[in-house]
């Protein structure tokens, strides 16, 4: 189980703070700082919503490009030994190191059932 919530196509973390006796939270996956808390559910998931909205709003005003929290593309430190056995076994089965990437990741995570939202 993730502590996480979606709404437009952004992920808010889900934490609780027994110190303060509330629930907190962030926008993940972008660079901008946008929090949030609550007492239960309800509020948590509104103040989420709302942040969400302030983000793209801020945006909107601020004319800037909003975050996506998944582009599609990241870097992998693989050390040299396995980008090594991976260019090798692309050139032999003809593929590309990319498809080699997303195959090995895709068998991975359905091997492990790793189901998320």
């Amino acid at each position: 189980m993730i502590d996480m919530m979606k709404y437009k196509e952004y992920y808010g973390s889900v934490h609780y703070s027994d110190e303060d006796d509330c629930l907190y939270g962030k926008i993940e996956y972008i660079r901008g700082l946008y929090s949030y808390e609550g007492h239960n559910v309800a509020s948590i998931r509104k103040a989420f919503h709302e942040a969400v909205d302030e983000y793209l709003d801020d945006c909107k005003n601020q004319n800037w490009v909003p975050e996506k929290p998944f582009k599609g593309s990241f870097n992998v430190r693989t050390g040299p030994e396995l980008h090594r056995k991976a260019v090798i076994y692309a050139q032999v089965k003809k593929m590309n190191l990319n498809n080699v990437i997303i195959n090995a990741l895709q068998m991975y995570l359905s091997k492990n059932k790793v189901r998320l939202t």
